[in-house]
């Protein structure tokens, strides 16, 4: 049976075909409205965006969903958990503040912030899973303890995972520090003959475990946590990962994760997809890089596949900016993400999380 995902463009003729009513009308038509019990504790899973970057999904659109939260008698909460690296929200204190400052506080939203994992990333809880990587996965405590959850995502490319959507949105931004880094299992390495010793991987690595010896980049691989962050800054391109053992593997995590992170609220979930400004690169990035392809719209839809699997065929159908990261496949019906980060295979992880139940690939796409 195919998962119903619903789509509203941005062509507007009039004040009722505003964004701020299409996200209303999406709510009401995906049956948001039969997520949200009166009472429930509902969390609203964003991402804030790393301080500089600009690519996050506007709080305008977010009021309009704690408002629709509200008119069904649930108490809506904003809500993100630490990173694993060091920035602007590695701590609960420097992410409300990074939050506030791009525009996330509550005269603006009408909801107020709660990050998952508490002050250092340290409430969390278990949810047993029995999957083929994990047993048990390690989810931020107030997300678990939630009745109820909207899921909105800033649908972008990613450097290891091909693309980011609701997918990734509840794995990585469901779990504390401890569970992201149980995700990584792949660690990056140092191409010599392509380094120029220049140390920028060095300079951006939040642990510390790159040196530089003998003119060269030496990464430690017992103090890596599988950041990628060297990878994306390196401007030799010398530094790369295992993408035939270890990426397939991290994609498989990081589904499981996903699972885990709404297993034990069944029906009690919404997602909503933006696919607007369509970055080339994760909003955990301090700054945003050109989209790839023009905005298409948003998507509502109660099957975190669909909806990811959805995005990504609308992505594809797009003709891609030569004037951008995009390097080729610029073509309709081309991978996009695949024109950004040759190496990458996004369509992995929807295979895999309909393989252990999370959805469907299969959809029906209603526009309103």
């Amino acid at each position: 049976m195919k998962s119903l995902v619903y789509f509203a463009g941005l062509r507007a003729y009039s004040d009722q075909e505003s964004m701020t009513s299409k996200v209303q009308r999406l709510f009401d038509g995906a049956g948001f409205s039969r997520v949200i019990a009166p009472h429930d504790r509902t969390a609203v899973k964003l991402h804030f965006g790393e301080r500089g970057n600009d690519g996050y999904i506007s709080p305008v659109y977010v009021r309009q969903v704690v408002e629709k939260i509200k008119s069904c008698g649930g108490l809506p909460f904003l809500t993100d958990t630490s990173t694993l690296y060091l920035g602007s929200r590695s701590n609960a204190v420097d992410h409300i503040t990074t939050a506030i400052l791009h525009g996330f506080d509550f005269a603006v939203t009408g909801a107020p912030i709660i990050i998952a994992d508490g002050l250092f990333g340290k409430h969390v809880a278990q949810v047993s899973i029995e999957k083929k990587h994990f047993n048990t996965v390690t989810i931020a405590g107030d997300i678990a303890l939630s009745d109820s959850m909207i899921v909105m995502s800033h649908f972008k490319g990613h450097i290891v995972s091909g693309f980011g959507g609701a997918i990734k949105n509840l794995a990585m931004g469901c779990a504390p520090p401890e569970g992201k880094k149980a995700q990584h299992n792949a660690r990056p390495f140092t191409i010599p003959d392509r380094c120029s010793g220049c140390g920028s991987c060095a300079d951006i690595c939040p642990k510390t475990a790159i040196t530089i010896e003998k003119e060269k980049s030496v990464i430690i691989r017992d103090l890596c946590i599988g950041c990628f962050d060297c990878m994306h800054v390196c401007p030799e391109h010398a530094i790369d990962i295992d993408w035939e053992t270890e990426i397939p593997v991290f994609m498989e995590r990081m589904v499981e994760y996903a699972y885990g992170a709404v297993k034990e609220k069944n029906g009690k979930v919404g997602y909503m997809n933006f696919l607007i400004r369509i970055t080339p690169d994760c909003d955990c990035f301090p700054f945003s890089d050109a989209p790839i392809v023009p905005d298409i719209g948003i998507l509502a839809s109660k099957d975190p596949v669909a909806i990811d699997t959805a995005s990504f065929d609308l992505v594809n159908q797009q003709t891609g900016f030569t004037e951008s990261h995009l390097t080729s496949h610029h073509h309709k019906g081309e991978d996009k993400f695949k024109g950004v980060h040759a190496q990458t295979d996004g369509y992995r992880q929807l295979k895999y999380a309909e393989e252990i139940g999370m959805g469907s690939r299969s959809y029906d796409l209603i526009r309103i």
